[in-house]
């Protein structure tokens, strides 16, 4: 038996593409095609099942546990995909019919020209029988819109890497750097709003903040999904030069590809100044705005404590179990974020300098993209 398949290169320029992973939530969690739902034909613990099977037994032994437990779970994975229950009674025959045919399923190139409207695209890992046996079915019900994604997320994680791999390293950024807290994600947030596809945002492609405290309130993401959020940004942007913040070759735990790294340290390096009452107020809102991120920043604070003096032990915890959140705050920017930062980036030169808490920064930056766009013509 016979599916239709895309090419994720293809299938993402589809109108009103539906992406749907059958894979188990673990690896959905690990990274997923942005926007893709996620309906696993096998939970985490029943997968392990399978596979364990699969090696200690025999292909077949695994397949018959996965059939029965496909069994169980197909009915209500029809309905989540389409969106309407289909009767057991429509749905078994069908199922026990391609039972047998199951593992002799080939997926061949579809002619892109016949693409239904609003094609719904699935998949599993390597494009398998998760997702074929899924698919086959759907077809048999007669949905002729379900198509099977070429070689699985497998191939969606090749298509990932060559997008990175094209990124030319000449790229031209104007790239923000300053000491912690003068709100450089802020000003990202802010250009990109008046123009958008101006702004290269590593922070929210990696779920964190590039600091000791940066994953407080936010998600950090897996090394393939930074990828993958970077992929697909790229291919959003407008004509360069891009706004970017000045990181590390990290963000979290997330490496930023090399090309990447290397039009950065090669860009236009604006300062971003501000006052310390401002940055204050900056971390706080970041770090300690709710009791949950006011927990998990006293959870950090052995970290500091290894690399400041030994005055310090037990004051920045007695100041934040007092609610003193500026003095914490205050000692951290001094002792610590401060001169890290002017080791950091003592030494570079500046193209311009630009304060923060100007009414008109957005328009300083915009100007300076400007004459920077202007010296590459």
């Amino acid at each position: 038996m016979n599916i239709p398949s895309l090419s994720f290169e293809d299938a993402r320029t589809l109108s009103g593409l539906r992406v749907v992973d059958v894979r188990s939530p673990a690896e959905f969690e690990d990274d997923h095609i942005p926007g893709a739902i996620n309906f696993p034909l096998f939970e985490n613990d029943q997968r392990t099942i399978v596979g364990t099977l699969y090696k200690q037994e025999s292909p077949e032994a695994a397949y018959r546990e996965g059939l029965a437990l496909a069994k169980e779970r197909i009915g209500g994975m029809l309905e989540e995909i389409l969106g309407a229950p289909v009767p057991r009674k429509e749905w078994l025959p069908k199922f026990q019919k391609l039972t047998p045919l199951v593992q002799s399923i080939v997926a061949e190139r579809a002619e892109f020209s016949f693409v239904s409207k609003n094609p719904i695209l699935i998949h599993c890992w390597r494009g398998g029988m998760r997702s074929c046996a899924v698919i086959a079915l759907l077809r048999e019900l007669g949905h002729s819109h379900v198509f099977h994604l070429q070689d699985g997320y497998r191939g969606y994680r090749s298509w990932v890497r060559r997008v990175l791999h094209r990124f030319d390293p000449a790229t031209p950024l104007v790239v923000l750097r300053g000491p912690t807290g003068v709100g450089k994600t802020r000003l990202l947030r802010g250009l990109e709003k008046k123009n958008p596809g101006s702004t290269l945002d590593l922070e929210d492609c990696a779920g964190h903040r590039s600091s000791v405290l940066g994953a407080i309130g936010l998600n950090p993401k897996s090394q393939k999904s930074f990828d993958s959020s970077l992929a697909h940004r790229l291919l959003e942007m407008g004509p360069p030069p891009w706004f970017v913040e000045g990181e590390s070759r990290k963000v979290g735990d997330s490496i930023i590809p090399r090309t990447i790294f290397q039009a950065m340290e090669a860009g236009s390096s604006v300062r971003i100044e501000a006052s310390d009452s401002f940055r204050v107020n900056v971390l706080g809102e970041d770090y300690a705005s709710t009791r949950e991120h006011l927990k998990r920043v006293r959870d950090r604070l052995p970290f500091f404590k290894e690399r400041l003096e030994a005055k310090w032990t037990g004051k920045l915890q007695l100041w934040l179990d007092q609610g003193e959140w500026p003095k914490v705050a205050h000692a951290l920017l001094e002792h610590y974020y401060d001169p890290l930062y002017r080791r950091s980036d003592g030494q570079r030169e500046w193209l311009a300098c630009v304060n923060a808490e100007s009414e008109g920064v957005l328009d300083e930056l915009e100007a300076i993209r400007g004459g920077t766009l202007a010296s590459f013509r």
